[in-house]
């Protein structure tokens, strides 16, 4: 791999990985106070899950992000997919912040769903010029999907 292509891959990843960072220092303080006392449907799976699918789903993120900008050349199709991306990536920092820093599952939960929908919109933008880095954004979205449905049962709980 040539010195621009690490390093790109290098930041892709870093950037992805700081935004699971971030959110983690709004997330864990929470985790054994107000979130163990939330009312959460049977279905939910266990606390240590959450950074472990994290983590698996933001190092796709990154390589999709990556494919896109190291093996397209500059064009709108590029453009679009790049910034729907980022759009993705802005709501995805917002959503723990919100959810567990400010403790508003009604607001997280329109945090949610927008993101499913920049989510979805990046997926079909990257399926026009990479249908690698659309796949990779699947499990994303799926997980974001199931994070969904949990976010609206909690609101329905509580």
């Amino acid at each position: 791999m040539k010195t621009l292509s690490f390093f790109r891959l290098v930041l892709a990843v870093g950037l992805c990985l700081a935004v699971g960072a971030v959110g983690s220092l709004a997330t864990s303080p929470k985790i054994p106070t107000w979130y163990a006392a939330l009312a959460k449907p049977s279905w939910t799976p266990p606390d240590a899950a959450f950074p472990i699918a994290w983590t698996i789903l933001y190092v796709l993120m990154a390589v999709a992000l990556w494919r896109l900008w190291q093996l397209h050349n500059p064009s709108p199709q590029r453009r679009l997919a790049i910034g729907l991306w980022f759009a993705q990536l802005a709501l995805n920092a917002l959503w723990s912040p919100i959810f567990f820093g400010l403790e508003a599952p009604g607001a997280a939960l329109i945090v949610v769903v927008a993101m499913w929908v920049a989510i979805a919109a990046t997926i079909w933008a990257c399926a026009r010029i990479d249908r690698i880095a659309a796949g990779l954004l699947v499990p994303y979205l799926a997980w974001v999907s199931y994070a969904t449905a949990l976010n609206a049962a909690i609101v329905a709980l509580n």
